[in-house]
């Protein structure tokens, strides 16, 4: 049984973030496509809200991050930002990295969908995802010694995992654009498509993830993430224990049915 707070549809215009949910999928949605979705206060607040909101939910199998319009993310709002450099990023960094935290502790897997420009705190956020998939117009640049700035957003945590020390140092230092194509070669994306056939590839995608068993998903993603900071004893440990919740579940259950009979298993996250 599943239950919701969220709305059914976007949002208004005016919403520096849309998040709504469409059965057991959730979208969030960065909403100033005037501004190439730079972030501002009120995006950050809205972001740290709705992530928050996202893990009270239940029964969520897909979580989808987006940006409005001809890009994800370009960043930061420089225009707010020089009001107050000091006191105005402290704030927005302290929305954006809770809201980030709490992404992080989310159990479906989160997927990002990019296009246009994805720059500074856009390539962190979309680097925090578990699936990213990318139209061949997205162009990915760090972007923040252009600004004489260093990054945030788990950019610098993201970056050095996808793609090594040393094609993040030249990234990070050099502020190096990459397109859409070097990306997947690089392994800071996992597919890129048509720029007109993302809508669509996003929906298969999210098809697949959907149709998998949540129980055994939301474990995937605790060793996988948690792997780099163990040693290969404690992983095996790791993955024991976490094998035996998956066996427990009536997925499992249903999983080797299925199996067995050589159809589609239908599984309900218990």
């Amino acid at each position: 049984m599943t239950s919701s707070k969220l709305p059914g549809t976007p949002g208004s215009d005016d919403q520096a973030l849309h998040c709504w949910r469409e059965a057991d999928v959730v979208h969030m949605r960065f909403n100033r496509p005037q501004a190439l979705n730079a972030i501002d206060l009120p995006m950050a607040c809205a972001f740290e809200q709705a992530c928050g909101d996202l893990l009270r939910e239940t029964g969520v199998r897909v979580v989808v991050v987006s940006g409005a319009g001809r890009a994800f993310m370009a960043g930061g709002d420089l225009v707010a930002m020089r009001a107050d450099p000091v006191g105005i990023t402290r704030e927005l960094i302290t929305h954006m990295h809770a809201g980030l935290k709490t992404l992080s502790a989310v159990q479906a897997p989160v997927v990002a969908a990019l296009q246009g420009a994805v720059a500074g705190a856009g390539l962190g956020i979309a680097l925090a995802c578990d699936i990213v998939i990318a139209a061949d117009d997205a162009r990915f640049n760090v972007a923040y010694p252009r600004i004489g700035a260093s990054p945030d957003c788990g950019t610098s945590f993201g970056l050095v995992r996808a793609v090594g020390l040393r094609r993040a140092m030249a990234l990070a230092l050099l502020s190096e654009p990459l397109d859409a194509a070097q990306a997947l070669q690089w392994g800071l994306v996992n597919q890129v498509v048509p720029a007109a056939s993302l809508p669509q590839a996003l929906t298969d995608l999210i098809g697949r993830l959907a149709a998998g068993a949540p129980v055994a998903l939301a474990r995937v993603k605790r060793l996988l993430h948690g792997a780099a900071q163990r040693d290969f004893a404690a992983q095996l440990d790791a993955e024991a224990e976490a094998f035996a919740d998956c066996a427990r579940s009536l997925d499992f259950v249903e999983g080797m049915a299925a199996f067995m009979q050589r159809r589609t298993a239908t599984f309900q996250g218990r």
